[in-house]
């Protein structure tokens, strides 16, 4: 009777560790330990677009990282003065360091000047992607 238990407690924590888990995935959101940080086209190897700039941190085995090229790159076609900008992570630790980026794909959305304005991790959903960039104009 006791492992019955046991089996059901770790059945109902994991259950509520993975729903929690999904739903943060890829949400688009002000995190504050990136409150002040800048950017520049030195640091992004890329210059910067005229009213944002979609920063994607990917590895090479990230399925997920693949997908999330796709939806940004589709959403700087579609907005103009945006920017799509891949940066590989193991090639730039130092950078990854830096902005504190512990999982890939991580999303950073900068605004014209180069501020963190929102930050993503996971997958994000284009539409998620869109309204973050109604704070970076």
């Amino acid at each position: 009777m006791t492992g019955v238990v046991v089996c059901v407690a770790v059945l109902v924590v994991a259950s509520a560790f993975g729903v929690l888990h999904k739903r943060r995935s890829g949400r688009v959101r002000v995190r504050g330990r990136d409150e002040g940080k800048r950017l520049g086209a030195a640091e992004l190897g890329g210059d910067l677009g005229e009213r944002a700039t979609l920063v994607q941190f990917s590895s090479a085995f990230c399925a997920p990282c693949r997908a999330t090229r796709r939806v940004l790159g589709e959403v700087a076609g579609m907005v103009p003065g945006v920017t799509h900008i891949e940066i590989d992570a193991e090639a730039r630790l130092e950078l990854v360091r830096e902005l504190e980026i512990l999982k890939t794909p991580t999303v950073l959305v900068l605004d014209a000047d180069g501020r963190v304005v929102r930050r993503a991790t996971g997958q994000p959903r284009k539409a998620d992607v869109i309204a973050a960039l109604g704070e970076a104009v």
